[in-house]
């Protein structure tokens, strides 16, 4: 069997140790470590975090236990990348690889462990320097499978009777059909939720649950990658159904809690919202105040709020609309570099547009555009970045901001869900605007060019 080559890096653009420029991973991933990997016929798996929602699996730990070699990009301080290099240098003596962007700043505990560095240009590796880096890997990594001598885990190094973990012989070869049926498995996730229309891609995602098997027997890695296509497809039965199946140390995760409270009040069946209420509250006592938990929680007040509007309950419409703000504020207030709570305790704001309400805008919006530029602002390629970025110019008028930030979102669109949210925000701009006398034809220009790549969808 060919070797196997685990990956542990950021995945997508990420911000530096500065907070002031972008670095594009998938680069350094495409462009040198899979090169590298298929000069020397390795298999190579990446780890996920962005897809796990930051959850431990037994399949991780396989891996890094397991796998013939692991390179771990340490350029940023990546809290994953850096509990698996860990883990990883606690159980393997050798053939553990680090490589670093050269503007990157290590931490001193691993600063002394030799890394390949390599150079990005506009904050993504690029020509010479991605053959240089490709040429430097596959000298390390023939290093590592001829070296069966030399030790690069600091502990294997400065204990010298350090046993570290020697696993059967059959459980590295179970290990290896794991991993490849994951792998195959998540690739056929990520074609199912890109099937048009909306119910060919739920269609295709069940015909894939069916042959995950009991969900006791199946991997919690797909097991959330199964809920979190669902969510990409807006299959909330889908998603409540999956988590009433999960078991029980995976359905006690605090994501999957949140996101099973986030479809309950997407679905807003009778009884969900006070289920998804009832979900948070218990969040919040076990787990404490979180931002996510906080903007679902502002989410579930901010739909309640338009719902009571639209019946004519105007006072209902108002008390619930108090309630998202504080909840949004209370988010943004608990990790001020979380820009989502904030930038929607600001819309809110400007709709209520009491006296108190637009000081308390004017104080939190400069909070959010730090708090987005931080990330990229306009010139990142995370959706949800971009899209603050629109709503702050509109709440500024902005309008050339405004306007260019749209052009970018229909590079970097996110799913269906997604931009459907940011149309709703912008439609509820729009109707402020419109009942204080204020021009519309902007929001109105750009609330069509985005519907428009909606239904492109």
């Amino acid at each position: 069997m060919r070797p196997l080559l685990f990956v542990a890096m950021p995945f997508g653009v990420k911000r530096d140790h500065t907070g002031t420029h972008d670095i594009n991973f998938d680069t350094v991933y495409e462009r040198a470590i899979k090169p590298a990997a298929a000069a020397l016929n390795l298999e190579v798996i990446r780890a996920d975090e962005e897809r796990t929602g930051g959850i431990i699996h037994v399949s991780m730990f396989e891996r890094l236990l397991l796998a013939e070699i692991v390179v771990a990009d340490v350029t940023i301080p990546n809290p994953n990348v850096f509990y698996e290099l860990g883990v990883r240098h606690s159980a393997r003596p050798r053939t553990t690889i680090l490589i670093r962007g050269k503007e990157g700043q290590l931490p001193f505990d691993v600063f002394l462990i030799r890394a390949l560095s390599y150079s990005l240009e506009d904050g993504e590796l690029k020509g010479r320097a991605a053959d240089e880096l490709t040429g430097q890997l596959i000298d390390r990594l023939k290093a590592a499978l001829e070296d069966l001598e030399s030790k690069d885990s600091p502990l294997f190094q400065l204990i010298s009777r350090y046993p570290g973990i020697d696993l059967p012989h059959d459980v590295t070869e179970s290990f290896r059909d794991r991993a490849r049926y994951i792998d195959r498995m998540r690739e056929r996730f990520e074609l199912a939720r890109k099937r048009q229309p909306r119910e060919a891609a739920i269609a295709e995602i069940r015909g894939i649950e069916k042959e995950l098997g009991p969900f006791n027997e199946t991997h919690s890695e797909l097991l959330v990658d199964l809920l979190l296509s669902y969510r990409d497809v807006k299959g909330w039965d889908e998603m409540i159904s999956v988590v009433a199946r999960l078991p029980r140390p995976l359905r006690n995760a605090l994501t999957i809690r949140e996101q099973y409270a986030f479809a309950l009040n997407r679905r807003n069946a009778r009884g969900d919202r006070e289920r998804a209420i009832a979900e948070l509250n218990e969040c919040i006592h076990q787990h404490g105040i979180s931002p996510e938990t906080c903007g679902i929680y502002g989410r579930i007040y901010k739909d309640a709020s338009d719902e009571a509007a639209a019946a004519g309950r105007s006072q209902e419409a108002e008390a619930h609309l108090d309630e998202a703000i504080a909840w949004y504020s209370r988010g943004f207030e608990q990790d001020p570099r979380d820009y989502y709570p904030g930038i929607n305790a600001a819309t809110l704001l400007y709709k209520k547009g009491t006296k108190d309400a637009l000081a308390a805008l004017q104080t939190i919006l400069p909070a959010v555009s730090f708090a987005v530029a931080r990330r990229g602002g306009i010139n990142s390629r995370d959706y949800w970045d971009i899209a603050t970025v629109l709503e702050v110019a509109v709440l500024t008028e902005d309008w050339h901001i405004a306007h260019r930030a749209v052009g970018r979102l229909l590079v970097h669109h996110g799913p269906l869900w997604t931009i459907e949210t940011t149309v709703r925000n912008l439609e509820t701009l729009k109707g402020v605007r419109g009942a204080r006398g204020l021009p519309t034809r902007d929001v109105e220009d750009i609330i069509r060019t985005l519907e428009e790549k909606a239904r492109s969808l």
